[in-house]
């Protein structure tokens, strides 16, 4: 049988041709990697997936020394909301990784103590550490050309830029980690 040659077969030969392409990785990533994000930001916000909410996350982040906690518990649940969206849909990507990156960094922190890995003495720095390789990442190799970035031609897809990103994400961090006192 002869394999016809139409507009919908080159098109699936296309398409299947461009998803083994290093930008279908970055898609793959960024999807996972920001759908935690969303669900740790709306554990923070909303309580969802055993979450603290509002309440409860102050609660910590009062225990950990943060300053107007349930400010605190509000902005690291949008920042890890709006930033993990932004994330997953590839939409002003260095900017959200840029805010994820200085979230985590700020959870890496405040879990050295507890050691590597989760235990009886607390939540480990391992998943803080590795979240924050992730964002930091994505802000330095741009989201890819499946994003919307892309197709709006929004921000830098890679782009001298993304560094400078990347330090704003960290100083807002080290201020963060700062006003604990």
């Amino acid at each position: 049988m002869e394999r016809s040659n139409t507009p919908a077969d080159s098109f699936l030969a296309l398409t299947l041709r461009s998803l083994r392409t290093p930008d279908a990785g970055i898609l793959i990533f960024r999807i996972i990697f920001g759908a935690i994000m969303v669900a740790h930001g709306t554990q923070k916000l909303f309580g969802w997936f055993n979450g603290g909410g509002i309440e409860g996350t102050s609660k910590f982040f009062s225990t950990v020394g943060y300053p107007a906690s349930s400010a605190m518990a509000i902005l690291a649940g949008l920042t890890e909301t709006l930033g993990g969206m932004g994330i997953a849909l590839g939409l002003f990507s260095a900017i959200s990784g840029a805010a994820v990156l200085g979230t985590m960094a700020n959870a890496l922190w405040i879990s050295i103590p507890n050691g590597y890995m989760s235990g009886p003495g607390g939540v480990g720095y391992d998943l803080p550490l590795v979240l924050c390789a992730g964002a930091f990442t994505l802000i330095l190799t741009g989201p890819g050309m499946y994003s919307i970035d892309r197709l709006l031609r929004v921000g830098c897809i890679r782009s001298v830029n993304s560094p400078i990103w990347a330090l704003i994400g960290l100083g807002v961090a080290v201020a963060t980690l700062l006003s604990r006192g």
